[in-house]
């Protein structure tokens, strides 16, 4: 499992149980150099040298949180490129999309799974910014390799993704 956000113990005990790899790399530090750049192939030079390295075990579910948000769509087509490298066929993305709100807080917002069904949002208040309010189809031209398995629109006006690969 890689994981996009900072590392939480939260996050631990919900997967720990399981017999898996769990990868952290909190993606939001490498926002400025990737949506900084123009160049594609240097977005995605950037963006592999911010992921872990492949192994030969393939991942096989990423959690994105909200970080999918916080890239320019070149970036977000190379860091998910990236990141599919990395997986096996039939792998999982998850993903929370600012769908109908304008605004969203200025930088990621840390989440934690509660339980099988549950995650909560540690937000700390401060400043906002514009939400680019990704459609399904945004995501489809970005992400090509993928599809949307399943998705659904919650009380907080995100819009949850699971996207397979």
């Amino acid at each position: 499992m890689l994981d996009l956000g900072a590392v939480r113990s939260a996050t631990i005990r919900a997967f720990g149980g399981y017999r898996c790899r769990l990868e952290f790399v909190e993606l939001a530090d490498g926002l400025d150099a990737l949506n900084g750049e123009i160049d594609p192939r240097r977005i995605r030079q950037c963006a592999d040298k911010l992921l872990p390295a492949r192994r030969t075990e393939a991942i096989d579910v990423v959690l994105c949180w909200d970080l999918l948000n916080y890239l320019n769509q070149p970036a977000l087509t190379a860091v998910m490129e990236c990141i599919a490298l990395r997986c096996k066929r039939g792998a999982l993305a998850h993903g929370l999309i600012y769908y109908s709100a304008k605004a969203m807080p200025e930088r990621p917002t840390t989440f934690v799974p509660v339980d099988d069904q549950r995650i909560q949002q540690l937000t700390t208040p401060g400043r906002e910014r514009p939400a680019p309010r990704y459609s399904p189809e945004d995501l489809a031209r970005c992400m090509p390799r993928y599809t949307v398995e399943r998705g659904r629109l919650l009380r907080n006006g995100m819009q949850e993704f699971l996207f397979k690969l």
